[in-house]
């Protein structure tokens, strides 16, 4: 039977194809771009009302079709569930970041491929990356609606608002309709206990905020000193340098956590429901095992809610590479953290700067027994600059000249140790091997922390250098990057999945 949709001389993007309540959904290609069709049958006009775009009635219904505005994508998530973010819960993960707008396609294919029921989040960026890249919320959260469209993803999602430092932040992604939340409280942690001595580690704990902690340094000491703790076939010691220096480190950041839980719970009471993540893997030092059993046993006295956490691992989970370090020592340090995190929730280990890490996710998958989430974001982009290489050789090679020129400034905020003077001039590399420098290890920490700059570098015109250059590339064939984006998260899912 032919369909209204067939009827609108539009190139309907198969998977779009979508039908509920008698409402017929897709999205089409068309000269300016991608266009929302709807088909809505008589008894179901007030829908219209939700939705902006040209439209032609007769007794068989309405057809519309429109732009993908902020306005049809509210729309959209108003009247089809699975579009709409929702908790994930305990269920293995993983975050699927995307700092151009344009990899979700690529990453729903690559989610069905690699199967085994793993949850996925599209919509995922930080507010340090909005900002790197000139993007908002709503921008990041629409975007992942329209690629989750187009792929017919009727699977459920999440969509994760990262690294959040403050109420306003939360409450802009909120707003936005985002529903995992994670808290960073980085700023807080004082790494600076790990090297002090006793007297020093007393005097930081008596100026911790009690107040906040709803505490006192005599209560933390009844509860804690002097106690063997066993996880399952993990033990340690909570002695008096081991207690205090858990506090002394962590104190700050879950007073932090606490302001911000209450504030997003008190937020989104009423509207939906939310999730948090607590995360403190981008500081300077490792959390123990002992400090992981200590800010996890707070959190719960002060009543927090969380779904995943994210420790420092031992080794350095640096940007777009894989992992460095002592896999044996990761894997026990992984193994304590894991048992924690069942004894304690359960809830998940997350493992952020997950992106090229192909060394630990059998480890991860082993030892967390299902109760992970992967994160990772960059490396989509740095698929978008191979799919780039491949069709536009100079284009590439500007990025990349400018990216060493960047590269010094653009690291500050981030753990990577590439090197200029290790990374191939761009002048030795002869065009057939420009993709080549995405396998090299410090040239691709270089593409992958200058991202921000490329995309907003401007122009003398008021424009930008590269932007419009590089989305335009990739908005032209979007296959090319799709199956580029396949092929590479297949490969960090598919030991999650199993």
């Amino acid at each position: 039977m032919t369909s209204r949709l067939d009827e609108c001389q539009l190139e309907i993007l198969p998977r779009s194809r979508t039908a509920e309540a008698g409402t017929e959904w897709a999205l089409a290609r068309g000269e300016g771009g991608l266009q929302l069709v709807a088909v809505v049958p008589p008894g179901r006009q007030s829908l219209l009302e939700d939705l902006e775009g040209r439209t032609e009635g007769d007794s068989a219904g309405t057809l519309l079709v429109g732009p993908t505005s902020s306005r049809n994508a509210a729309g959209l998530r108003r009247h089809l569930d699975w579009l709409r973010p929702r908790p994930l819960g305990t269920a293995t993960s993983a975050g699927l970041g995307d700092r151009l707008g344009l990899a979700t396609p690529g990453h729903v294919r690559a989610v069905r491929t690699a199967g085994g029921g793993l949850r996925p989040i599209f919509a995922q960026q930080s507010i340090r990356e909005m900002s790197r890249t000139g993007r908002t919320p709503v921008e990041v959260m629409d975007d992942a609606t329209w690629g989750t469209l187009a792929e017919g993803w009727r699977g459920g999602v999440g969509a994760d608002a990262d690294h959040l430092k403050t109420p306003d932040d939360v409450d802009a992604c909120l707003a936005a309709g985002f529903s995992f939340f994670t808290v960073d409280p980085g700023d807080h942690v004082d790494s600076t206990a790990d090297g002090a001595g006793p007297e020093e580690l007393r005097s930081a704990v008596a100026a911790l905020p009690w107040t906040e902690l709803e505490d006192t340094e005599a209560d933390l000491r009844v509860r804690y000193l002097g106690r063997t703790v066993v996880v399952e076939d993990h033990t340690f010691e909570l002695d008096e340098a081991t207690v205090l220096r858990a506090a002394a480190k962590y104190g700050r950041a879950v007073a932090h956590v606490v302001r911000m839980e209450r504030h997003l719970r008190t937020a989104a009471a009423g509207s939906r429901e939310v999730e948090l993540e607590v995360s403190v893997d981008e500081t300077e030092t490792p959390t123990t095992p002992a400090e992981h059993y200590w800010v996890a046993s707070e959190l719960r006295r002060l009543e927090v809610e969380w779904v995943s956490l994210a420790p420092r691992f031992v080794g350095r989970f640096e940007k777009g590479v894989d992992y460095i370090g002592d896999l044996d020592a990761l894997e026990a340090d992984l193994a304590a953290h894991a048992a924690i995190a069942r004894q304690l929730g359960p809830y998940k280990l997350s493992l952020h700067s997950g992106s090229d890490k192909f060394s630990v996710y059998p480890i991860a998958a082993r030892q967390t027994r299902g109760l992970v989430h992967l994160k990772t974001a960059g490396t989509s982009y740095l698929e978008a600059l191979r799919t780039v290489a491949g069709l536009d050789a100079g284009l590439f090679r500007e990025i990349y000249v400018f990216a060493r020129e960047r590269y010094e400034t653009d690291r500050a905020s981030y753990h990577v140790s590439a090197r200029l003077d290790r990374a191939p001039e761009p002048d030795q590399v002869p065009e057939s091997g420009l993709a080549s420098l995405l396998e090299h290890f410090d040239a691709r920490e270089i593409l992958h922390v200058t991202f921000g700059s490329v995309l907003t570098e401007p122009t003398a015109g008021g424009g930008f250098r590269f932007r419009h250059r590089l989305l335009g590339l990739l908005g032209a064939h979007p296959e090319a990057y799709a199956q580029n984006l396949e092929t590479h998260f297949v490969r960090h899912l598919r030991p999650l999945a199993r």
